[in-house]
């Protein structure tokens, strides 16, 4: 099993991909539409067959005909027991066995001198008014012996689904693909070209599955083809996408056109291993398809690929470093800690960036961006050593840079407080929680800090410092674990 979707592109609502939205609009029309009205009248009429005498008139007689004409299928009907007759899946057998349905409607299975030949008429005739005009089967692609050659179906078959899940698979990839393909080839071609690519997958299944029975349907032929105009479309660019393989899931960069010898091999390896229950040949069909019409889009100038993010302007981001790198050579600091504040705008979670705007802004410690810069850094959300080292080390020089003084707001100091104890640095963190204690009193997080504070200094051996917090505890936190130790 294998999935490729790109996470380049995004529909730009200046041009929307209206065609896109209509053909999702259409199918969900279709099927929540006439597929559902049919399915629910066939639920309707199976729910009166099973209930009536037509499992025991019809279904001997069915496992008769199998018998008769040889079918692969006859050990499996004798197997079933008298008591299964009566389900919907022997009723859903019976109705795709086209020759037998012949039969029992020509009144050839159940003959008009047969004792029970009036009381299977009577409940047949009720049952065959309860059915609905059939919808689905007759848009669909029909894969059985000998069946006439329509060539609608060709194109109705891609806007029927057979499950909701079927459904909502087809749209999402219709919607990732659509998008960029719409957006290169202008409304009309683009149609045109969908249209073709489920042609071309009607053609490819109906050929490989052609006599085996059973009907296909589904967008997938047509959505497939869609991937293979974006793989062609994009060639040699480098796009991101991201990838399943089997149990293993990533995302890299590669050229795009890479992703259709996968595509296309991921077809047909499902194609022999995984039998009929998906139409691979359908996608295969709808993948060269539409592979081979961009490929003569292009050689006729109709394309216009978007553009990829690895194509995009140069990431600002860069540019702020190289300028705060330069400008500090230059011993220009203000302009500088302007650029590296900039560049945090961009990355705020960059630890590096923010030591270096804190190297800079440090030299002006009344500035406000000496006391944001320091706010940026003890909110940083890392765990690992580099980043707490980072704080513990902005905090210290901070409280003594600092002018007039520091500025911690009591969420920060709660943070630090609890960073600092897991970090060992007890001195700082209890000063933070004392502070936090005298200045904000009623701090949600305050009983939290100070428990956790506490557990730090029981479980380094330092029974005696974590006594002390006894009495802010019993108030704050009577319930912690750490509050029930030190009573002992």
């Amino acid at each position: 099993m294998f999935y490729a979707i790109p996470l380049e592109n995004r529909p730009t609502w200046r041009n929307p991909p209206w065609m896109t939205v209509l053909l999702i609009l259409l199918n969900m029309v279709v099927f929540w539409g006439p597929q559902r009205a049919e399915e629910k009248a066939q639920e309707k009429a199976a729910r009166f067959y099973v209930a009536s005498a037509l499992p025991a008139l019809e279904f001997p007689r069915f496992v008769d005909w199998l018998v008769e004409t040889c079918s692969p299928s006859a050990s499996r009907a004798r197997a079933v027991k008298p008591r299964d007759m009566a389900h919907p899946a022997q009723l859903y057998w019976m109705e795709h066995e086209r020759g037998f349905q012949e039969r029992l409607r020509a009144d050839q299975v159940i003959r008009p001198g047969d004792p029970q030949y009036a009381a299977w008429k009577s409940a047949r005739s009720q049952y065959e008014a309860l059915r609905p005009a059939p919808f689905t089967q007759r848009w669909a692609k029909d894969y059985a012996k000998e069946a006439e050659l329509r060539p609608a179906t060709w194109v109705t078959a891609a806007f029927l689904h057979a499950s909701t899940g079927h459904l909502l698979g087809n749209m999402v990839f219709l919607f990732l693909f659509g998008c960029s393909v719409e957006l290169a080839l202008g409304r009309g071609t683009y149609l045109a070209f969908y249209l073709l690519g489920a042609v071309g997958g009607s053609l490819l299944s109906g050929w490989a599955y052609a006599g085996q029975g059973g009907i296909g349907l589904g967008a997938s032929g047509a959505v497939s083809a869609l991937m293979g105009m974006y793989a062609v479309m994009y060639r040699l660019r480098r796009i991101r996408f991201f990838y399943q393989l089997f149990f293993y899931f990533n995302n890299a960069t590669a050229p795009a056109l890479i992703l259709l010898p996968a595509w296309v091999a991921n077809e047909l390896l499902q194609h022999f291993i995984g039998g009929r229950s998906v139409g691979y040949m359908a996608h295969l069909g709808g993948l060269l398809t539409g592979a081979v019409l961009m490929a003569l889009a292009q050689q006729a100038g109709r394309v216009r690929a978007p553009e990829t993010a690895a194509e995009a302007a140069p990431d600002p981001f860069d540019g702020h470093v190289a300028n705060a790198r330069r400008l500090a050579d230059a011993m220009q600091f203000a302009q500088a800690a302007a650029e590296w504040r900039a560049a945090a705008r961009l990355r705020p979670e960059d630890a590096e960036v923010l030591r270096a705007w804190f190297g800079m802004a440090r030299l002006q410690p009344a500035s406000e961006d000496f006391h944001q810069v320091a706010r940026r850094i003890f909110r940083l959300s890392g765990h690992d050593a580099a980043t707490l080292e980072l704080q513990h080390a902005s905090y210290r020089s901070y409280l003594d840079l600092a002018r007039p003084g520091a500025r911690l707001r009591p969420d920060d100091m709660a943070h630090l407080a609890r960073r600092f104890s897991r970090a060992r640095h007890f001195a700082d963190a209890g000063k933070l929680c004392q502070a936090l204690e005298k200045t904000a009193p009623d701090h949600p997080g305050l009983g939290a800090t100070l428990s956790l504070h506490a557990t730090a200094l029981l479980q380094a051996g330092q029974h005696e410092q974590a006594r002390a917090w006894l009495p802010q505890l019993l108030r704050l936190a009577p319930q912690e674990a750490v509050t029930q130790v030190l009573q002992r």
